[in-house]
């Protein structure tokens, strides 16, 4: 025979043993420990910074109160004063110790530094009189008539009497003269250029800031 339904009560038994036991209370022996509170992240320092610009590609700026990492400390300007005394006695010193080296490794040995300077000298302001000659040079007179009678005997000078004073002489460079003075100079630039390009970079910049200075004193004399 076809069994009827069952009973109600025996259902709910039947349901209630499959569902497992329920919860435990809070507090409760045997009840799983409650989870941590959240906590806040850490926010990143990107947030000292403003946000960079999108459409210029600029970077941050620093916020407020916080110096860009990117400035440097001005430093202070040099106020001291070189003294001129010191100055003075390193440039004499460079040059007692430069035209010897200069000399030495010259071909033309029988030109003296006084004889160059005074063929220069006529190179530059020629034709001049013996007397002022000597007072470009700054040597005396009787010196200078010396020496002019040797760059004659030597075929460097031409003289010419003076239209002005008949008693007078103009003395100036020939061909001869002309062409050993350059020479020399060819020879001098070119041992010095040697001798500069062995020097570090900074110390040929520092050489050639000096040259103004070196050539105003130059013009001063002159």
């Amino acid at each position: 025979m076809p069994r009827g339904p069952e009973p109600v009560t025996a259902a709910a038994e039947r349901t209630a043993g499959t569902a497992g036991p329920p919860p435990a209370a809070a507090g409760h022996p045997g009840a799983p420990p409650p989870a941590p509170p959240a906590t806040a992240r850490a926010e990143p320092e990107e947030h000292l910074m403003a946000p960079s610009d999108t459409t210029t590609g600029h970077p941050p700026e620093p916020a407020p109160g916080r110096p860009a990492p990117s400035e440097a400390p001005e430093r202070p300007a040099a106020t001291g004063r070189a003294d001129p005394a010191e100055l003075a006695g390193r440039l004499r010193a460079v040059i007692q110790h430069l035209l010897p080296l200069l000399r030495g490794h010259s071909t033309h040995r029988d030109l003296t530094p006084s004889r160059t300077a005074a063929l220069a000298t006529l190179d530059a302001h020629g034709p001049l009189r013996v007397s002022e000659l000597a007072a470009r040079m700054n040597i005396a007179l009787s010196t200078t008539s010396r020496m002019v009678d040797l760059l004659d005997d030597r075929g460097w000078i031409a003289r010419r009497t003076d239209p002005v004073d008949q008693r007078a002489s103009l003395i100036s460079l020939n061909d001869a003269g002309r062409a050993l003075l350059r020479a020399v100079r060819r020879e001098t630039t070119g041992l010095l250029a040697e001798r500069i390009g062995r020097l570090p970079p900074d110390r040929q910049h520092l050489l050639h800031a000096a040259l103004p200075a070196l050539e105003q004193l130059v013009d001063d004399a002159g």
